[in-house]
């Protein structure tokens, strides 16, 4: 199994200080939050991508995914919304990532509308995807949240380019047990988010181990040899506790787990 963090979990942090908190803690890889407050995003220019890419290296760090915000189920036009994909595309590319995520976001609109939105707009970005070696990720979100409901799009889009990123907080609120999900997204999965909370209620992140969502069993339900990736979400709770101080006993928590689960 390798691991990574999302520099949701780092905000403001500058890319040289993630990527080596990332390794001094065991961490193979970072998940890159793509928006204009980070230090790279679709609108970064080309030098400041390779240097972003050169700092990465050196540093011995993957980038596991660029985490887009790009709603591919949401009411409105086609365009604006490929063009924001094939920016992260474009992206990813730039850096060696081999996937972008983004969102469902089809809450206003009927299931049925949704899903076609989703489905017809993935299957026209996911072969622009394949051609720059990246694949685009449906994280189980908002109006998808449930494995069921992104694999309903995915079965449909039928195409190795577009896959699912399971968020186990999403999964769990909408009902749906680590092995149901894992059964829902196997053909389609890409990684895996991993985090932990207080209570349905009480989404304040906590440190891995210390809250309320299933772990272990979505350890278990795990591919071997795949990634998890801690989201904190830090940027959204600011009152939350700060990442680093807890990096190095997250690292160990997932380690026994995935000790804990191999046959």
């Amino acid at each position: 199994m390798k691991y990574a963090i999302s520099t949701l979990g780092l905000p403001g942090t500058p890319l040289e200080r993630s990527a080596a908190l990332a390794a001094d803690h065991g961490y193979d890889g970072l998940e890159l939050r793509a928006h204009p407050e980070e230090p790279l995003h679709p609108g970064s220019p080309a030098a400041e991508r390779a240097a972003g890419r050169r700092t990465l290296t050196a540093a011995g760090v993957a980038v596991l995914g660029i985490a887009g915000y790009a709603k591919v189920a949401a009411a409105g036009a086609d365009e604006p919304v490929l063009a924001e994909l094939r920016a992260l595309v474009r992206l990813a590319a730039d850096l060696d990532a081999p996937c972008v995520r983004v969102f469902p976001g089809g809450g206003d609109l009927p299931e049925a509308a949704a899903d076609a939105n989703a489905v017809r707009r993935l299957r026209v970005a996911a072969p622009f995807a394949e051609r720059h070696g990246v694949r685009i990720l449906l994280e189980t979100h908002d109006s998808h949240r449930t494995g069921a409901a992104a694999a309903r799009v995915l079965d449909q889009v039928a195409h190795p380019a577009a896959g699912a990123l399971w968020d186990v907080l999403h999964t769990w609120l909408g009902g749906e047990s680590p092995e149901r999900s894992r059964q829902a997204l196997a053909a389609h999965l890409g990684y895996i988010q991993v985090k932990d909370v207080v209570s349905a209620h009480e989404l304040t992140p906590l440190g891995l181990g210390a809250g309320v969502l299933p772990l272990a069993e979505v350890v278990a339900a795990a591919p071997a040899g795949g990634w998890l990736c801690w989201e904190y979400e830090k940027r959204w709770y600011p009152e939350a506790a700060e990442l680093p101080g807890q990096l190095a006993r997250g690292r160990e928590h997932l380690a026994k787990l995935v000790a804990g689960s191999a046959p």
